[in-house]
């Protein structure tokens, strides 16, 4: 059966280019990113792994720890290294996982037989502190993501779990948002003194900068 959204992240111990990951141990307290990628040396996949080496520091500014994943074996995602280096100017700074054995292909059903019978699909599992898996993202191999919409969904659910809000549709940080359906007008005052524009009764956009 597959993962749905609310299930504890399925745990696991698996090498990887830091060494043995104890995966919810290796969590902690943080959020964590786990993607997959169909095979080493793919072009699409160098060109991924580089940009998530690149945006260590809004990782960080997040509490959140990313994660990769490939079915090759852990010497060949160290020459693999070399290549990303050359290719986007950096070094990997996170765990590449050496999914060899598929084992946590398997608990996170990343082998689609109608797309590659051998290869794993471009997943992306949003986890939080408690180990649950909050939102997922499912690519086909040819496809590279846009991290910025990680980043962007990563912010949406952290700010929601703080603020009794939703983000509308194509939000980023600092515009506004929608007050939950579920407070009551009275209950908005207290939390949103600044007030807000109510477009219907179950639309009402607030600006939380302006708390």
């Amino acid at each position: 059966m597959s993962l749905q959204l609310g299930d504890t992240a399925p745990d696991f111990t698996q090498q990887s280019t830091e060494g043995d990951i104890h995966f919810h141990d290796w969590i902690g307290d943080s959020w964590a990113i786990l993607f997959s990628h169909p095979a080493d040396f793919t072009p699409v996949c160098s060109t991924e792994l580089g940009q998530v080496a690149h945006l260590k520091p809004e990782w960080d500014k997040r509490n959140t720890k990313p994660i990769g994943l490939s079915v090759d074996g852990l010497s060949d995602h160290e020459k693999w290294d070399a290549d990303i280096k050359d290719i986007s100017g950096t070094n990997l700074n996170f765990p590449l996982l050496a999914d060899a054995d598929r084992k946590v292909s398997e608990l996170y059903d990343l082998i689609h037989p109608n797309a590659d019978a051998t290869a794993t699909v471009r997943s992306v599992f949003f986890i939080d502190p408690n180990k649950k898996i909050r939102a997922s993202i499912t690519y086909p191999p040819s496809a590279g993501r846009n991290f910025k919409e990680i980043l962007r969904v990563l912010d949406s659910l952290q700010l929601t779990d703080k603020e009794k809000v939703t983000t509308p549709v194509d939000w980023t940080p600092g515009e506004r948002v929608i007050i939950a359906p579920s407070v009551s007008n009275e209950d908005a005052e207290k939390l949103f003194p600044q007030g807000w524009e109510e477009k219907k009764s179950y639309l009402r956009l607030v600006a939380l900068d302006k708390k």
